[in-house]
């Protein structure tokens, strides 16, 4: 089940971690995830305040069309309030990532869109047959009269149109069917759709304009999502492409399928980027160079050279194995928080399956680990798919880091091992690999379903949430 690396015949090998570098050491406030989830919650406390105060529980009280015409403007604010969160989530702030970490942050906000799309259509439907019921009218005809003749109206329905479609392409079983590229280019519609929708929003909606309390809180809403995107989506990349300005130095095959992009630029020191971190890479070599990718760092980052790994899964990661010395490349990041930003010593399990290994081999040249202190676990098919063996060689001889492979087919039932081990208990034989995983920082990195299970089982032999950590690249 086990095997521990030998060192190296080459006694002049070098880690591709080696330099003078060191990480930058911004710590997240401890306080900031509490403060951003209680910051969410105030925001929707708000609104429904505005609209009491705008005479929405009196409507509701008097009962008919009035009530209903008042739930419908409820549910707008807070789909409104929900679809803002949203654009915050994902405007790539900083301090949010480094908070929360990627996955998190893409599963929020795909929930937050669902939520915030059912209370728009309720929205519609309930300001629709309440503003029916009053002129008593048919509840077609009057939308169609809104649509047509109050203002904005014309803009809202593109952009409800716009957030719907995105909705729908962001259910599993439509993403399945859909290229990552594809998606992503839908994706973007979200961004129209909120826009589209503030006009009628300052035009005709009383709850926004119906106080100068709620007017400035709007203004203000928007006005920070738009700049977080203006800054950190736009901005920001910007201005670190034109400072570091990354070209491809060479392109080297790893194994079956996987390759490594080695990229030179300029002040790399300064690029703030720690091991495990990941970017958005845009390769300016043809068509279709304006669809991104996120792809992690493989080596430890030592501000000269940085190294992605790519396997190629025919989404647009097999060009990569063609790239040429000296093609351009764009990046959005770094993202992610599976770093050892909150590592200060002692046992670390770090747990690998397929391409998640990359971001853990960085982390290697990082974690300041002692001795026999860090164990991999590398998670394989065959002894084919095994990559960097002599990179994982250096650190067993170097630094003392103990790895272990795990070959074979996946078992049968939900679990991080392969099926000849399938009848152990999961947690059983992480206890048998590390003894010390109780007290261990684990760091986790693989396919959903695998790193779902390899989570599961660190728990149950005793790691604490705070000391596991992972990063999902799922979309």
């Amino acid at each position: 089940m086990t095997a521990t690396a030998t060192p190296p015949t080459a006694s002049s090998r070098q880690s591709p971690s080696s330099g003078t570098f060191s990480p930058p050491r911004r710590s997240t406030p401890r306080w900031w995830p509490d403060a951003s989830g209680l910051g969410a919650g105030v925001s929707l406390l708000i609104v429904t305040a505005l609209w009491v105060g705008n005479g929405g529980v009196q409507q509701i009280i008097g009962g008919g069309s009035d009530a209903v015409s008042a739930a419908g403007r409820l549910t707008g604010l807070w789909a409104s309030d929900l679809l803002l969160l949203q654009v915050l989530l994902m405007a790539r702030v900083p301090l949010v990532e480094r908070a929360f970490g990627q996955d998190r942050l893409a599963r929020w906000h795909r929930w937050t869109g669902f939520t915030s799309c059912w209370l728009m259509i309720t929205h519609i439907v309930l300001i629709t047959l309440g503003y029916a019921g009053a002129a008593r009218a048919n509840a077609f005809g009057e939308l169609w009269d809104m649509i047509w003749s109050y203002p904005g109206m014309l803009l809202a329905t593109a952009g409800t149109v716009a957030l719907i479609m995105v909705v729908v392409t962001s259910i599993r079983a439509a993403r399945r069917k859909l290229r990552y590229e594809s998606w992503h280019l839908l994706h973007l519609y979200a961004y129209l759709g909120v826009g589209l929708a503030l006009p009628h929003q300052l035009w005709t909606g009383t709850d926004f304009i119906g106080s100068p309390v709620a007017t400035a809180y709007w203004w203000t809403l928007y006005a920070v999502s738009a700049g977080a995107v203006l800054v950190y989506r736009i901005g920001l990349p910007a201005w670190r492409n034109w400072r570091h300005r990354l070209v491809v130095s060479h392109v080297k095959p790893e194994g079956p399928g996987l390759t490594s992009v080695y990229l030179t630029g300029r002040a790399l020191a300064s690029l703030p980027v720690r091991a495990g971190q990941f970017f958005q890479w845009r390769f300016l070599d043809g068509p279709g160079w304006s669809r991104s990718h996120p792809y992690s760092l493989s080596a430890t980052p030592n501000g000269q050279v940085l190294r992605i790994t790519v396997k190629d899964l025919g989404d647009g990661s097999a060009r990569v194995a063609s790239l040429r010395p000296g093609t351009k490349a764009l990046i959005e990041g770094p993202y992610g928080k599976l770093t050892g930003e909150t590592y200060t010593g002692g046992p670390v399990v770090l747990l690998a399956c397929g391409i998640g290994v990359t971001p853990l081999l960085s982390l290697l040249g990082e974690l300041p680990y002692r001795p026999g202190e860090a164990t991999l676990v590398y998670r394989a098919r065959n002894e084919a798919e095994v990559a960097f063996r002599a990179e994982l060689d250096w650190f067993a001889a170097h630094r003392g880091v103990r790895i272990v492979y795990l070959l074979g087919p996946r078992a049968a039932r939900p679990s991080w091992l392969p099926a000849q081990f399938a009848d152990h208990g999961d947690a059983d034989v992480l206890r048998q690999i590390a003894p010390r995983i109780a007290d261990s920082h684990v760091y986790v990195c693989g396919p959903e379903a695998w790193t779902g299970a390899a989570r599961t089982a660190a728990a149950a032999a005793g790691v604490k949430p705070e000391r596991s950590h992972t990063e999902l690249f799922s979309w």
